[in-house]
C-alpha cells in the first residue's frame, strides 16, 4: 500500500493506492503530482501570471491560451447553459472575473485517476479537499466508504457513501465560508447547507455539486437529469433530501 499527500490547488491532495491491485510504474505518481502543480500555475486566478490571470487582464487571447485551458473553458462554457447561468465561469467570482474554478479541480483530478490508471493503478482513492475519485475498492470486492461530513459537526457525518469506479464531490460554505455566489446575480446561495454529487467522473461531480449548490433544493432534479449523476442535499433544517439514484450508494 502507499500513500502520499501533496498541497496544491489551495488545498491537500491525497494517494491512497492499494496493494491488492497492479501497481503502478512508481513514476506515475510524481508525474501526476508534477502535472497538477502544472495545472495550478496555468489556472489559478491568483496569479497574476498564469494563463487564466492574463485572459482575464486582457493580455492573453483565449485562443493563444494552451490547450487545457481552451478545453476547460469550453467544458465550462457548455456548463453554463446546460444550467441555465447558475454556473458560469466567466462571471463566477465576486468581482466578475474569469474563474473556472468550480470546474478545474475535479477535471484535473480525474485525470490524474485516468493517468494511474493508464500506469497500471486499478485500486486506488484520490481526495482533493473532500472531492473523491475512486478505482477498485480498498480491499477485494468492496467499494471506498466516504462520509458525507455533518455540517455543525465537522467529526460526525450526516451520511456514508460506498464508492467503487466513481466520484463525489460535495459543494458547501461551511468550510471556506461564502466563497460561492450565484453568477447569475452575485448572491451567496442560502438554498440548502450543502449539495453532494457522485457519478462516473470527477470532471462532473465537482461541477454539478457547485452548480446544484447554487440552485439549492431544485438542484437535485437538476443533477439527476444528468445520465448517471445522484446528488444528496443538507437542508438548514438538518434535513437529508436525495435523488433515487443516490439509494445505490448509502449506507445510513
Amino acid at each position: 500500500m502507499s500513500g502520499l499527500a501533496a498541497p496544491v490547488m489551495g488545498t491537500v491532495v491525497s494517494f491512497d493506492i492499494r496493494d491488492h491491485g497492479p501497481a503502478p510504474d512508481p513514476a506515475a505518481l510524481d508525474d501526476v503530482i508534477a502535472w497538477l502543480h502544472e495545472v495550478d500555475r496555468r489556472f489559478s486566478p491568483y496569479l497574476a501570471d498564469s494563463e487564466i490571470s492574463r485572459i482575464a487582464d486582457g493580455c492573453l487571447a483565449e485562443r493563444d491560451a494552451h490547450l487545457d485551458v481552451r478545453e476547460v473553458l469550453h467544458l465550462a462554457d457548455q456548463l453554463a447553459v446546460d444550467s441555465d447561468g447558475a454556473f458560469d465561469a466567466r462571471r463566477w467570482s465576486a468581482d466578475g472575473r474569469l474563474d473556472p474554478s468550480g470546474l478545474v479541480k475535479g477535471w484535473s483530478i480525474q485525470i490524474a485517476a485516468d493517468r494511474l490508471v493508464a500506469a497500471g493503478a486499478r485500486a486506488f482513492s484520490i481526495n482533493a479537499g473532500g472531492d473523491i475519485v475512486t478505482r477498485g475498492g480498498p480491499v477485494p470486492g468492496t467499494g471506498w466508504r466516504v462520509g458525507i461530513r455533518h455540517p455543525d459537526r465537522p467529526d460526525r457525518v450526516a451520511s456514508v457513501l460506498t464508492v467503487r469506479d466513481g466520484a463525489v464531490a460535495t459543494s458547501a460554505a461551511y468550510e471556506r465560508g461564502a466563497h460561492i455566489r450565484d453568477p447569475r446575480d452575485n448572491r451567496v446561495p442560502g438554498g440548502v447547507r450543502s449539495m453532494t454529487v457522485v457519478g462516473p467522473s470527477l470532471t462532473w461531480a465537482d461541477a454539478y455539486a457547485t452548480t446544484a449548490y447554487v440552485m439549492g433544493l431544485g438542484g437535485l432534479d437538476w443533477v439527476a437529469a444528468r445520465d448517471g449523476y445522484s446528488a444528496l442535499a443538507i437542508t438548514w433544517d438538518d434535513r437529508v433530501r436525495w435523488t433515487a439514484g443516490m439509494d445505490a450508494y448509502r449506507n445510513s
